[in-house]
């Protein structure tokens, strides 16, 4: 296999930004771009998601690109790490050369969570599930929750330490949307408004505007670029299914078979892994995903995530994540963003120390989606 590397990253603005999706991403674009020391007469090929059915083809018409490959797959906040492994294997198959994977929304500024695409009728949740009314998605997240603390006789604290941590980091970050905010207490999370028994607000993840963007090229190609390169090392996913009334378990979110094959791939264990970034868009999804990897025993994730903020011993969401730092829409780029420049060490004061191996894991729709991606800092 082609070995490939990361060597651009960057967000757009970010929060209430009064700017378009398509303006969000070429944002992020150009500065990942700048970032890599390349231009976008260098890509050739693109990936995104979020802005219509035909999200590349929008995407490279407002960027003046002409790319060789695409791909707009579109499955939810998992969708990136998935182009990330579809970049390395065609840019080992020579179908191009210098891929960008970019996302915008503007959520917050246009007051909506709405996401582009279309909505059949015919699904799970529309005849099985919509008779009973639940929040989407909040109200699977929370059915989820609700049978985890009941399966391991675990707590609502247990929830809220993710939210805690996320806060911790995120009060080390600038650019995050509570930097301002001042630490969050358990007990702050658990106050907070119910939204759906038990998630509180405060165990929902934020409404932002913002885009990400990074660049993969061949790694030989990378090493002659400003950056350290950092190495795809590994990558896998699995699909489980779109309602929670089709699951055989709801606890079972296929993180599992998603890390299994990115750990087996890369060749190392989750013991190798110094920093971790996991999509958060509920705490709970946090606990779930951190057990799948086999970062921790099944409904142990709730003691593992009290070392997870700043000077624990497991970093995790270091930007202060969906909870903390933003979420516009689809957060899985941003965790790529946030590894990448953990891995070569320029995080400052949220910097992880020692960070050679990183974890990028994100997922979609209602626990449907999961995709996992180890990268490696190539300092040779």
């Amino acid at each position: 296999m082609t070995a490939v590397a990361v060597v651009g990253a960057a967000e757009s603005d970010l929060g209430v930004t009064g700017r378009s999706a398509l303006e969000l991403q070429a944002q992020a674009a150009t500065r990942a771009l700048a970032d890599a020391g390349l231009a976008l007469r260098d890509v050739d090929g693109l990936a995104t998601a979020g802005v219509g059915r035909f999200a590349a083809t929008q995407v490279a018409e407002y960027l003046g690109l002409r790319p060789a490959w695409t791909d707009s797959t579109f499955a939810g906040g998992s969708a990136f790490e998935m182009y990330v492994a579809r970049a390395v294997q065609a840019i080992g198959a020579g179908q191009c050369t210098t891929v960008l994977i970019s996302y915008g929304s503007n959520q917050r500024g246009a007051r909506t969570r709405a996401l582009s695409g279309v909505h059949e009728g015919d699904v799970p949740q529309t005849t099985h599930e919509a008779p009973y009314g639940p929040l989407y998605p909040i109200s699977y997240y929370a059915l989820a929750a609700q049978r985890y603390l009941h399966q391991y006789g675990r707590s609502r604290a247990d929830l809220a330490q993710v939210a805690v941590a996320a806060r911790e980091w995120a009060l080390l970050n600038p650019r995050a949307h509570r930097h301002a905010a001042g630490p969050l207490t358990v007990e702050q999370v658990l106050a907070a408004p119910m939204i759906s028994t038990p998630l509180t607000a405060a165990d929902c993840c934020l409404v932002t505007d913002g885009g990400a963007a990074i660049v993969l090229t061949a790694l030989d190609r990378a090493r002659h670029l400003p950056k350290v390169p950092i190495t795809i090392l590994g990558y896998g996913e699995a699909t489980t299914t779109a309602g929670m009334s089709q699951a055989h378990d709801i606890l079972d979110t296929g993180a599992a078979e998603a890390g299994r094959r990115a750990f087996a791939m890369a060749a190392v264990t989750p013991e190798d892994v110094d920093v971790a970034q996991v999509y958060d868009s509920f705490t709970i999804t946090v606990l779930l995903t951190l057990e799948a990897l086999g970062f921790c025993e099944p409904g142990a994730a709730g003691d593992l995530v009290k070392e997870a903020g700043p000077g624990g011993a497991f970093p995790l969401n270091t930007t202060g994540g969906g909870l903390s730092y933003c979420h516009p829409g689809m957060f899985g780029l941003f965790l790529l963003v946030e590894a990448v420049r953990q891995l070569r060490g320029e995080c400052g004061a949220r910097q992880a120390p020692g960070a050679e191996v990183a974890l990028a894991h994100g997922t979609g729709g209602i626990l449907s989606t999961h995709a996992t991606v180890l990268l490696g800092a190539d300092r040779g």
